[in-house]
């Protein structure tokens, strides 16, 4: 072995482990931990079912159904979960981790804590134990080490778009997996939009009878002349029952993921428009949408469509326990609302400045209604240009500065 190569091993059995994210505080320490078939996890009684999750993610590649237990006897092969009141300090998702050649303890204040320190225990073993499938010939071994960790962000998220590609309940599901590796607790489901209706309301089939299906796509970018428009000629859609929904819930919230529903009003809504198309601002039967880009049609703005919009969030706040309900808001064109005598007489009557003013009142209409179910509404940063309700949170993709 040269002299370089064994500095550089040297210094990669020094430093931190390869966590992600980067835990707040990390010691190694002398030594290593081994996996073994006798090795037994030991839990509280609040911790059991975490405890038997991580002999479900070990299994697979290991082979190695580990035994969960209350207790183990002097000398046997132990981890450990536990909730500890004194690490309070850390908060309710902080825990802390300490491996030596015969023990690992992972204690928290709250289970999410404890279910975080599981996801650093795996990534601290080889990679291959993530595998499902067995892997011969392989010692799982993680360094001996002292973690103390905590977020440094209370909201930790990743949207995923399946309104303009349909993605099964199964990808979704494995997304969620991928969330918790690496810590992050809040999936929001963009489930409408003008490509696609992804959410089966009963009150109302045709969202997903002709919403929730196009009759091909757009290949590439569109270009400014539409001539030019190219189509794979491919059906394409798909929705989630309620029955899914209740089963992608309960999946994330084992996993302390809390899925964040969105339903775009009043823009980005040619689906629910092409299903309903009193919806509408015009008398035009319309296709669900099969190009890309900002849409010029928009729902109106009457009582009628408030309500059944409030009739939608009423299905989907049965689905979602979560606090927060996302409306969209984003790149509605108002230019139907300015030649629209209803969107017109309605910004007369309620003595609104513009049509920009008449989207504020709208998203003030659902924002006082989820608040009224306890609930909280988040909109684009589009949703301030308005007015801001008095109790919506503003999500922004176009910067802090307007």
């Amino acid at each position: 072995m040269s002299m370089l190569a064994a500095l550089a091993i040297a210094v990669a059995s020094d430093s931190a482990p390869a966590v992600v994210p980067r835990p707040a505080h990390v010691t190694v320490q002398p030594g290593a931990f081994t996996l073994r078939a006798g090795t037994v996890i030991v839990t509280d009684r609040a911790l059991r079912g975490l405890g038997e999750l991580l002999g479900d993610y070990v299994f697979p590649a290991t082979g190695l159904r580990l035994a969960v237990r209350t207790a183990a006897p002097a000398g046997t092969h132990v981890i450990s979960l536990r909730l500890d009141s004194s690490l309070a300090r850390l908060g309710d998702e902080g825990y802390r981790l300490d491996a030596g050649p015969s023990r690992v303890a992972i204690r928290a204040y709250r289970a999410a804590g404890a279910f975080y320190g599981i996801q650093t225990l795996r990534q601290l073993f080889p990679a291959a134990i993530l595998r499902q499938a067995k892997v011969e010939a392989t010692a799982w071994t993680m360094p001996a080490v002292s973690i103390e960790d905590y977020p440094r962000f209370g909201w930790r998220g990743l949207l995923l778009d399946v309104a303009r590609h349909f993605m099964p309940k199964e990808f979704v599901k494995k997304v969620i997996d991928l969330l918790a590796l690496h810590k992050l607790n809040r999936l929001q489901l963009h489930l409408t939009d003008d490509q696609g209706w992804r959410i089966e309301i009963r009150r109302y089939p045709r969202l997903t009878q002709v919403g929730a299906w196009r009759r091909q796509t757009i290949v590439g970018r569109p270009d400014n002349d539409s001539t030019k428009w190219r189509f794979d000629g491919q059906p394409h859609g798909g929705f989630y029952t309620q029955d899914d929904i209740a089963e992608i819930v309960a999946y994330a919230r084992a996993r302390f993921v809390t899925l964040v529903p969105e339903i775009e009003m009043p823009g980005h809504s040619q689906a629910a428009i092409a299903a309903y198309p009193e919806l509408g601002n015009t008398s035009d039967t319309l296709p669900v949408f099969t190009a890309w880009g900002v849409d010029l049609n928009i729902l109106n703005p009457g009582d009628a469509t408030i309500a059944f919009e409030q009739n939608v969030l009423t299905e989907v706040m049965r689905l979602f326990p979560g606090l927060w309900v996302h409306t969209g808001g984003d790149e509605a064109p108002k230019a139907q609302w300015k030649a629209s005598p209803l969107a017109q007489a309605r910004i007369r009557e309620l003595g609104l400045k513009d049509e920009e003013a008449l989207q504020g009142y709208f998203t003030r209409r659902m924002d006082e209604f989820l608040t009224s179910h306890g609930r909280r509404l988040i909109g684009w940063d589009e949703i301030l240009e308005g007015g801001l309700a008095p109790n919506a949170t503003v999500m922004s993709w176009r910067g802090t500065t307007w």
